[in-house]
Parts: C-alpha cells; structure tokens; sequence
C-alpha cells in the first residue's frame, strides 16, 4: 500500500524549516520523472528544506522511489484520499476529463493547505489557487517535457508562484506567451536526464538490424494511431529489415476512450490486434515504465511519432527521425510544429517505406537542425547536474540557506556519458 504518514503534520511548518512537498497527482507514471530527480538533490543542499512526497497510487509511489538516495533519509510519503463522490464521477466521466486529479486535489486540499510550496509537473493543480483558496502555498512548475505544442505554454502555467524551466527556447516561448514574467523563472535544465534509473543503451533484439521506435500521442487529432496505427504494425510485421519497438505514449492505451480537452475531442481507441503480439522483431510496450524512462529513446536508432515531445529526448543523440502528417497539419514555417524540422514528414503510409530508407542514413542538415535545437532547448552545465540547479533554485526562491556541494563523476548527468550511436545494418 502507499505510504500515508500524515500525524503530527502541523509540527512541521516552522519558522527555521520550510516544508515543501513534491505533487505527482496523474493517472499516469509519465512525469514523475521530470521533478522526482530533484528530491535527493533538495535534501543535500537545503538542510532546512523538510521535503514530502505526495502520490496518488502504489506504481507512483515505487517510481518516485526509485529516484531517492538510500544514503539519505527517506522522505515522507503522503497518499491522496480519494472521496467516494469522486471515484464515481471518475468511472463515469474519467475517461474523457481529470476527474480523478481534480478529485485528489478538492480531497486534500487541508492537507495542501499545509505546506511552504508544492512542486509540480502539470497545471492541473493550479485550480488550487483559481478555485480551492489554497492561496498561501507557493506552486513551483517543473514542465514534463521540452516540447512546441500550444499547450506546452497553457495559460494555466500564469497561476504558478514560480516556473523552473530546461532552456532558453521554453523560457522564450512563455515569456512570448505571457505565461511567465522575466522575474518569476529560472533556467535550470533537464532534470530527466539525471536521473539514477538510466543506464546504457539495452537491447531487445539479438540481431544488429536498425531498431525503428514508433511513438504515437494519444490526443484523439493530432495521434497518428487512430489513423496509420495499424496500417504501420502491419508494414514492420511483413518484412525483415527492421526491429521495431511499439511504444506509444503511455496515455494511448490507458483508456478506450480518448478525450482531448484543448481540442474538444473524443475518440474511441481499438484493442490492440493478437497478431502483432508475440513476432520476434516487434517489441511491444503499451505503458511500462521503460516507456517513460528514455529506455526506448536511447535503444532506437530511428524516431517515428507525430507530436510527442520525447522527440527532445530522442535527439539528445542527432538520429533519423520521420514524422507522420495524420491530421493534416499545416506544419511548415509553424512555430507550434518545429521539431518537425528534424527528419522527414511523411501525409500517406504509402510514403513509409521511402522514408525508412532515407533515415538509415542520418541527412546532415537535420543533424545540424538537431544539435542545435538541443543546445537551446536544454541548458547544461557539465559540473552541475541539472537536479542540483533546480534544488538550488527552489531553496533560493523559499528564502533557505544552501550548501555549496561540488559534483563528481558518479553523480554527472548521465547524457555526457553517452556515445553516438551507427546503424549496423548493411545496405543492400
């Protein structure tokens, strides 16, 4: 069961110590990894900061763990009580709408209500200041991903007290959206990349072939699995040139019934076909934590999505990428549509096989585009992981003393370490 450790919480708050509690209310795993790298990193360098942890299921819980230091304390746990009222209306409606988020956040408000600041990696906890009072808690955004769609600059984000933020091309972005101010923003980096759970490349398939990741979003317009989906499994599972893993964002398959509010859209998602299940060169993952973890991003040699942002994860390394127009999109010279830059833009599956070719080779000019969109998405500093620097903004912010502690190299973000990658497949 979650841990659920809430006695003598009141004791906490005092004028020495700031309690400050990390918020992961989703139905998903998928941005746990965003803030939860920062916990261990608060703990060491603000001795005054008293970090909680809140969660919202048992598979949280476990991953937010597996970002902790076993060599420090371990923070308190706090599970979100969940009402009767709520788990009905989430049966009903849950599908389609953040009931159960919203429900978590109305059901704890006493317990919100308690602490100096809650960091967060969605906006959905605004409402706690737009509509449950909850107006002296400080809320810190950590963004979940790097990414050019509108709703990446959502002017929910305007509600937060303080906004942590991976580069210059997302701080650009809101500043031009109005959705941050020149004084309430830092520039911190990635804190994914550091996190103690990614290792070096895995492999999953005994054979050298290129190693294709198809990585469709679940939002019901802009998905490129309502319409190609099946269409591609069934092009990977009739030839033998390629490996491809099938990991789509973890969202898609969490529902049958899929329900986009920016674009005021509902679909009904199909049961995964039996007969892509079992071949020996298709690797299938509808949700695992591998497939929030940048396990498949770092195991591909070819990216292939629509309008997911672990594109940003996948170029930290320049690699073919091709992109699948399933909604029409005028894409080009759009600002909300940029990482389509960095590979092929395929309208009709008929094109598939053209593209896959073309990106057994990595074109130089989207390796160009890429590297440099990198640098300006994600600030690096090579003696500083960017966990440490968002710890240190988040105390600076809460006013507390910090310690000053110099990186080694086991501590280093975990993408200085990674070596380009070839394709091994020969050409025929």
């Amino acid at each position: 069961m979650v841990e659920n450790q809430t006695s003598n919480i009141n004791a906490i708050k005092t004028d020495t110590f700031r309690r400050i509690g990390f918020l992961f209310n989703h139905d998903s795993l998928h941005q746990i990894a965003h803030s939860a790298p920062i916990i261990p990193w608060l703990q060491r360098v603000a001795p005054n900061a008293h970090v909680e942890i809140l969660t919202s299921s048992q598979a949280q819980t476990e991953a937010v763990s597996s970002h902790l230091d076993t060599s420090l304390d371990r923070p308190p746990f706090h599970a979100l009580q969940q009402s009767k009222f709520g788990k009905f209306v989430e049966k009903s409606l849950g599908s389609i709408l953040p009931i159960r988020r919203i429900s978590d956040l109305l059901g704890n408000r006493n317990l919100l209500k308690q602490y100096d600041a809650l960091v967060v990696p969605e906006t959905t906890s605004t409402i706690l200041k737009t509509h449950l009072q909850v107006n002296d808690v400080k809320l810190i955004f950590m963004p979940h991903g790097a990414g050019d769609r509108q709703i990446s600059f959502s002017p929910d984000i305007k509600n937060f007290d303080y906004v942590l933020v991976p580069g210059k091309k997302t701080q650009k972005q809101m500043l031009k959206a109005d959705v941050i101010r020149p004084d309430n923003n830092k520039i911190v980096g990635y804190p994914k990349f550091d996190s103690p759970a990614l290792g070096t490349r895995k492999k999953f398939f005994d054979n050298d072939k290129p190693v294709i990741l198809y990585n469709p979003h679940f939002d019901p317009k802009l998905s490129s699995w309502f319409k190609f989906g099946e269409k591609i499994l069934d092009y990977f599972a009739n030839q033998d040139r390629y490996n491809l893993i099938f990991a789509p964002h973890v969202m898609l398959f969490q529902r049958t019934i899929l329900g986009s509010v920016e674009h005021r859209m509902v679909k009904f998602r199909r049961t995964l076909p039996q007969r892509f299940k079992g071949l020996p060169h298709i690797h299938i993952d509808t949700g695992s934590i591998n497939s929030v973890d940048m396990t498949y991003t770092r195991a591909a040699d070819i990216y292939m999505g629509d309008v997911s942002s672990q594109i940003y994860e996948f170029i930290e390394r320049p690699r073919s990428a091709i992109f699948l127009n399933s909604h029409d999109a005028l894409w080009e010279g759009n600002d909300y549509y940029k990482f389509w830059n960095f590979g092929d833009v395929i309208d009709d599956i008929s094109s598939l096989e053209v593209a896959l070719r073309h990106a057994e080779t990595l074109n130089p000019h989207y390796a160009k585009i890429q590297g440099e969109t990198f640098l300006n998405s994600f600030d690096f500093d090579p003696q500083q992981p960017s966990a440490q620097r968002a710890a240190l903004a988040i105390a600076d912010y809460m006013g507390l003393d910090t310690i000053n502690i110099q990186s080694d190299n086991d501590i280093r973000p975990a993408y200085n370490n990674v070596i380009p990658l070839n394709m091994h497949r020969k050409k025929a």
